[in-house]
């Protein structure tokens, strides 16, 4: 019993010891355990980095050897091009060798051969020669016609110019201008008075009593009629002698139909005028502006605004605000400087206003 007693009063003492021992064999152990799992941590990184680093030397041996066999291929190809290349421009040259060496040949021979040439130009200076002077001979054969018909026409003039001055002809009373008495023979114009015959009148046609009407106006398409009636009988005198115009001639001029402009001839409907309206909207319609809008930077923004033909006045500062019409605020804005949207809108605005 006694021991007994001792025991329980030991008890205590001992699960204290018991515990002091047990925290203090685990403690040991979690210190070992994290001795043993750095030292395992630390062996494995080893093996992996050696590994890898194997793993990198093996891949840098592969793309050493396969990009020294893809440069090997790459130049073998390439020499092989070079050397195609090289034997086809010999080719080539010598060719252009021969087709010039027989091209040559054939042109001296057969296209441009020099004798043949030679007489052949001969032939031509001769053909030339023979052609050149009959043109001359024509050309004098046109020219001897022209002075002739030039002759005779003014023959026919002084013909003309006798007859109707046939009352400039001498009388045994009185002497004509042309039969001075100081000159020992008459003059040939004299001569020419005697032997042509007077520049008789020619009678008006008689024309219907009803030929009077209103003719076209403003077009004037056809002359005036003049109200004539039965013929008068012929007066029985003669001609008076003078320079005197023909009565029917005098007639055709007092009475000759107007000219009128062509502003009073057409009419203002005209198909011109028409055309002209159709050309001035077909142009406003496809009016395209010459100076299109570039993009927008700061590359144009030191270049003066081109104005319109129509502009009389500088274009100055257009704002909008309070103060004036569409005023600039610029601590306002977001940016630094005029985004491109501004721009654009103020570019529009300026183009309508134009």
């Amino acid at each position: 019993m006694a021991a007994l007693v001792r025991l329980e009063t030991r008890l205590s003492r001992l699960r204290e010891e018991y515990f002091l021992k047990n925290r203090s064999v685990d403690e040991d152990r979690k210190i070992v355990y994290k001795a043993a799992v750095k030292i395992q941590s630390w062996f494995r990184g080893c093996r992996v980095r050696a590994y890898l680093r194997y793993l990198n030397k093996m891949a840098i041996s592969i793309q050493k050897w396969w990009r020294g066999y893809q440069s090997r291929r790459y130049f073998r190809k390439m020499i092989k091009t070079a050397y195609f290349i090289m034997k086809m421009n010999f080719y080539n040259e010598m060719a252009v060798r021969i087709q010039k060496r027989w091209r040559g040949y054939y042109v001296r021979k057969y296209t441009h051969n020099y004798y043949a040439l030679k007489k052949y130009l001969e032939a031509i200076s001769l053909n030339n020669e023979i052609v050149r002077n009959e043109l001359q001979e024509y050309a004098e054969m046109n020219e001897k016609k022209k002075k002739k018909k030039d002759l005779e026409k003014k023959e026919k003039e002084k013909k003309y110019k006798a007859r109707k001055m046939h009352y400039l002809l001498s009388t045994e009373q009185i002497a004509g201008i042309y039969n001075s008495p100081f000159r020992k023979f008459p003059d040939p114009m004299e001569l020419l008075l005697r032997q042509s015959k007077p520049l008789s009148h020619r009678q008006q046609q008689p024309k219907s009593p009803f030929t009077y009407d209103l003719y076209d106006w403003p077009t004037c398409k056809r002359p005036p009629a003049f109200p004539t009636g039965e013929p008068l009988p012929p007066i029985g005198r003669q001609k008076p002698q003078g320079p005197f115009r023909d009565a029917a001639e005098v007639l055709r001029q007092r009475y000759k139909p107007l000219e009128p402009t062509l502003r009073v001839a057409a009419s203002i409907s005209s198909p011109l005028e028409k055309a002209r309206e159709e050309m001035k909207r077909e142009e406003w319609r496809k009016c395209i502006h010459d100076n299109e809008f570039l993009p927008f930077s700061s590359y144009h923004k030191n270049e003066k605004y081109e104005l319109s033909i129509h502009a009389s006045e500088k274009i100055g500062k257009e704002t909008y605000g309070i103060k004036h019409f569409r005023e600039v605020q610029p601590n306002k804005w977001i940016a630094g400087k005029v985004s491109g949207f501004l721009l654009l809108k103020r570019a529009w605005s300026l183009r309508l206003m134009l």
